[in-house]
């Protein structure tokens, strides 16, 4: 079993990776700088979305987050359970879920780009102006939206920038995608669903820009890219699926009231 340690820059999160870093070899579990079977996060979520991206959402490789963060959803191990941790590891006393991501095209007049996001993509006008995009499930239009922009987020993104757009929390072994609105308009000239709609695993969303939206900015996992004459974005889960390690008591009922009630 090869292990490898993914830290931010924090002295803190250093300082855990090297005591547990030497607690892995004490147990015989080899940490290497090279390919891994097991991905182990420290820091906080961005930490683990930095570790998942590093390693090209490789689905055979095992990932779990050590929280050093602030809220830490996706980083489920505190630094004071290093013992167990190490146990756990070793004697592979863990149980393994199942989470998706996106695949996101986007096509221009010139080239096609292509991204992966564990959380979400959201979809703007370049200049932060008013953005009109019409928006289609498996080519069938849904509305015409006007507002700031789309957001499109996976289960483990429904805890992220999907709450600041009121979206629905989604449980991490559900494969679907959300589709959020930012700051829709709705008046006499516009009408546009101002709630969430959440899609099951099997559906492509597409976005294509219109009326004075041309350039976009699209922004996978943070990460902000221009698209200049932008065609359409489509949006959809992977049939692959990436690979996390969950205690054996892990329960998402108790983490989200964990994070947001006490």
């Amino acid at each position: 079993m090869k292990t490898k340690l993914y830290y931010n820059e924090s002295s803190e999160s250093k300082f855990l990776a090297d005591i547990l870093s030497n607690k892995l070899k004490r147990e015989g579990i080899e940490v290497t700088d090279e390919k891994q079977d097991i991905g182990i996060a420290i820091g906080g979520d961005g930490t683990f979305l930095h570790m998942v991206s590093e390693n090209n959402f490789n689905t055979d490789i095992l990932y779990i987050g050590v929280n050093n963060g602030t809220l830490g959803f996706l980083t489920e191990i505190k630094p004071t359970e290093f013992n167990e941790f190490t146990n756990i590891l070793k004697n592979k006393d863990y149980k393994i879920e199942n989470i998706s991501y996106e695949e996101i095209k986007v096509v221009t007049k010139e080239n096609e780009y292509y991204f992966k996001a564990l959380n979400e993509v959201a979809v703007r006008d370049e200049y932060l102006s008013t953005t009109y995009l019409s928006v289609t499930i498996d080519e069938t239009l849904l509305e015409n939206f006007v507002g700031d922009g789309l957001l499109i987020s996976t289960p483990t993104g429904s805890t992220a920038y999907n709450l600041s757009g009121n979206g629905a929390i989604i449980y991490s072994e559900l494969h679907t995608l959300q589709i959020t609105p930012l700051a829709p308009i709705n008046n006499k000239v516009y009408r546009c669903i101002t709630n969430p709609i959440v899609l099951p695993e099997n559906r492509v969303i597409k976005l294509y820009p219109i009326e004075r939206t041309k350039d976009l900015i699209i922004l996978v996992d943070g990460k902000k890219y221009t698209i200049k004459n932008a065609e359409y974005v489509e949006i959809k889960i992977s049939k692959d699926k990436l690979k996390c390690i969950r205690l054996n008591d892990f329960d998402y009922t108790s983490i989200i009231n964990d994070k947001y009630l006490n």
